[in-house]
């Protein structure tokens, strides 16, 4: 069950660590100690999740690991709800492209309740040109498969190949074009 978890999780994040490799400037923002914090938080749960895989791959059982890594996403989350009453939702004013992408990562490996609670707010950041659109695709999809339903955007990856079922998958280019994604690849569908 631990291992399933585990691949959730890379599965959900697979598509974001490109995106945050493309974000080396320093960005223009209102909150620079916050952008910190929330790229802090992303760096460290990421080297957390490493240090999981190798113990995975050597001894294939890692509690320990593993429950350190669900606390920090946790406390992560409960970190990300008071940003979010405090600020709303961080966006690429007050946080940058960065900082807005690490708080969507951190969202994404909350509680399904919370990213449900947050939806309203990412989705109104992004149509207020706030948060770029794919931020709000990720959440879009991740809450669709968490719950059984095709997605809308295409934006997650089935562990080996393809992805999960989209919605309407004849304009599912179209869709992602409006949130700032580029077209999904036959390799990628497939």
């Amino acid at each position: 069950m631990r291992f399933i978890k585990v691949s959730l999780i890379l599965i959900s994040l697979s598509l974001l660590m490109p995106l945050q490799a493309q974000t080396t400037e320093t960005p223009t923002v209102s909150n620079p100690a916050l952008r910190a914090e929330l790229l802090e938080s992303v760096k460290r749960t990421d080297e957390m999740r490493e240090r999981l895989l190798k113990c995975a791959a050597e001894f294939h059982e890692c509690d320990v690991p593993m429950d350190r890594l669900e606390k920090a996403y946790r406390d992560d989350a409960v970190r990300l709800k008071a940003i979010v009453k405090q600020y709303g939702w961080p966006g690429n004013d007050l946080v940058g492209q960065d900082g807005s992408l690490a708080a969507t990562v951190i969202l994404l490996n909350a509680e399904l309740a919370l990213k449900k609670e947050m939806l309203p707010v990412v989705k109104a950041a992004h149509r207020a040109g706030k948060t770029d659109g794919r931020n709000y695709a990720f959440l879009v999809d991740d809450i669709r498969v968490a719950e059984g339903k095709p997605q809308v955007y295409g934006t997650r990856s089935k562990q080996g190949s393809g992805t999960y079922p989209i919605e309407d998958e004849a304009n599912v280019d179209k869709r992602r074009a409006e949130v700032g994604l580029p077209p999904l690849t036959e390799e990628t569908r497939n």
